[in-house]
């Protein structure tokens, strides 16, 4: 990339110079048969004897002079315009490309891990059962942890094919009255069980909305589990559903992590995008969760944004209009 972006500053800085040569030639050129013509007008009218002749005939000189030095200008300004317009085209594309690129090889990284990591535990339990002999108990616990991998497996194939669906317009989604505080409360429940976290519920009235209860316990869930993942063991993630003098809910989740930079923020709505490189990067994910969710709230004709939480973490907030 380093090649392309080299060669892309050089083809655009050739291309100005050229532009800039050509403009000098021709003004050259211009300069040049403004002289001849003097000096054929001097030859031919004699300035002294026939003055209003010649003054006729150096006026209009002068007037082709500056014809000609007008279309010049006029021209390079419309081919500066255009090689502007074109570089810009160029390189918009090349800085898409470049990001697409980085997206990509993140994601081949994360996705390998991701489907590296259940597979390998899923591969060690069963090779325990099969070699050795165990108690009911340990057997159990064993058959636990793998199905519990084969659920992530599937959910992440389940993402997968989401994330492929919500782009496409034929995806209908269902359109019910759905409590959005009970599937607060329900998925809420589901990470108490297996978070150190401490959680904090703040829903002062019931809340209903037109949507499918389905996606919405996904990007309820998504918002938890992103919360938990980014925030420190035994820290606090408050949850909160309320209701504004405009007929609206506003969900909140906030957590207590490092937080997002402000340049990350719309960022990180987009398919496949996390947050620094999969090289150095602690947390797990494919960079699809925050963006299946933002798909499902607009498809909703809600909106998601990003704030700051004091002192530190991150507020993610959702709002949909009440049913």
């Amino acid at each position: 990339m380093k090649f392309v972006n080299f060669l892309y500053i050089f083809i655009f800085l050739y291309t100005i110079a050229a532009l800039s040569f050509w403009g000098h030639s021709l003004n050259v050129q211009s300069q040049t048969i403004y002289e001849y013509e003097q000096r054929e007008l001097r030859n031919s009218v004699d300035p002294v004897i026939n003055s209003v002749q010649y003054k006729i005939g150096e006026n209009a000189i002068q007037e082709r002079l500056h014809t000609r030095n007008r279309q010049y200008i006029g021209e390079g300004i419309t081919f500066l315009v255009i090689i502007l317009i074109g570089a810009g085209v160029v390189y918009t594309a090349l800085h898409r490309t470049q990001s697409l690129s980085k997206q990509q090889h993140n994601f081949m990284l994360s996705i390998t891990h991701e489907l590296k990591s259940p597979i390998a535990a899923i591969k060690l339990n069963l090779e325990t059962i099969h070699k050795r002999k165990l108690t009911e108990t340990q057997l159990h616990t064993l058959l636990s942890r793998s199905i519990k991998e084969t659920n992530r497996l599937n959910d992440l194939c389940n993402n997968l094919l989401l994330a492929s669906q919500l782009e496409s317009t034929r995806f209908k989604s269902a359109l019910d009255r759905i409590s959005l505080t009970s599937i607060v409360k329900e998925e809420l429940e589901q990470y108490i069980d297996r978070n150190s976290h401490s959680f904090l519920l703040d829903i002062k009235q019931d809340s209903f909305i037109l949507g499918d209860k389905v996606l919405w316990k996904l990007v309820v869930s998504n918002l938890i589990e992103n919360a938990c993942k980014y925030s420190p063991p035994d820290a606090l993630v408050t949850v909160k559903l309320n209701k504004t003098d405009d007929q609206q809910w506003v969900l909140q989740v906030a957590d207590q992590g490092q937080g997002i930079a402000d340049e990350e923020k719309k960022k990180i709505f987009q398919k496949f995008y996390r947050v620094g490189s999969e090289e150095s990067r602690n947390t797990k994910g494919t960079g699809l969760g925050l963006f299946i969710t933002a798909q499902i709230v607009d498809r909703h004709k809600g909106s998601i944004v990003v704030r700051d939480n004091e002192p530190k973490g991150s507020i993610f907030e959702i709002t949909i209009a009440a049913e």
